[in-house]
């Protein structure tokens, strides 16, 4: 679906922030990309969707080079930013408007979920609430089927209540055919939904792999103990102490995102290499 390949970006030619970066991204799956603000998640998405123009090396999208930006990559893509500025238009006078660019866009899926959310269909968009305008742009992104959607910071502004909605209409809309990449900064929120994670961290991409491969390498555990186990990274709150230790014993356990990212923007070398 994605093969970036020696990717070099940087906003001036003196400052690289992408240096030499690769990485490949398959459908089928939800991907959740994790990096530190201004390790540079929007600008990555940027340059898959073709928004950003690299000064050296190939990113494509399904055989697409992203930078030509040509109507048969666009309509297989739809991008969703964390600030948006919506027209003076209703929701159903938007997805007329719009909605047509999208060879698969089902009106009939957009209403369902504006409904599921309770947004109302009448309102203007410049009008709502910018939670609002997010579940608005969420649910057209979804029912344009494309082959990829990308998201960057989709649960901004989502009360609690949406963001659960949010996890159970994404999770529904995924199919073989179709990649989907969010992008946040706020760990427990993609929790129970993405089964790929991949980690943006000094101008690299240090970790690009399924939930199930790094529980099969890593063990997550909490105690109020640490005694008696080959510990890879330790975090103390409240209740105990947070673990990874390497999991040797082929017991599976819920691989804790925001543990785990802790332990690599940490430059924890023991994690990295158990994940290698």
């Amino acid at each position: 679906m994605i093969e970036i390949n020696n990717l070099n970006f940087g906003y001036s030619k003196k400052k690289l922030l992408f240096k030499n970066l690769t990485l490949s991204l398959k459908e089928g799956h939800i991907y959740g990309l994790l990096g530190k603000n201004g390790a540079g998640k929007s600008t990555l998405l940027k340059n898959i969707a073709g928004l950003a123009f690299p000064q050296s090396g190939v990113c494509k999208v399904k055989g697409y080079t992203s930078s030509k930006r040509l109507p048969a990559f666009l309509q297989e893509l739809f991008f969703i930013p964390e600030e948006m500025y919506l027209p003076s238009l209703t929701a159903v006078q938007f997805a007329k408007s719009t909605g047509h660019f999208y060879p698969h866009f089902s009106n009939e899926q957009f209403i369902a979920m504006l409904s599921e959310f309770e947004v109302p269909l009448d309102s203007k968009l410049n009008k709502l609430s910018f939670g609002q305008q997010k579940k608005v742009m969420i649910a057209f992104g979804l029912a344009t089927n494309t082959a990829l959607l990308i998201m960057d910071e989709p649960t901004n502004g989502l009360d609690i209540p949406s963001k659960s909605q949010f996890r159970k209409i994404i999770a529904s809309a995924l199919t073989e055919n179709r990649c989907i990449i969010i992008s946040t900064h706020q760990v427990r929120d993609l929790d129970s939904l993405i089964d790929s994670l991949i980690v943006l961290h000094k101008q690299e991409i240090v970790l690009n792999s399924s939930l199930d491969t790094i529980a099969e390498k890593l063990k997550f555990t909490s105690s109020a103990s640490i005694n008696g186990k080959e510990v890879l990274y330790t975090e103390e709150n409240l209740g105990g102490i947070n673990t990874i230790i390497a999991n040797t014993e082929e017991s599976y356990s819920k691989v804790d995102m925001e543990l785990l990212f802790n332990a690599i923007i940490s430059d924890n070398k023991s994690v990295t290499n158990q994940l290698k």
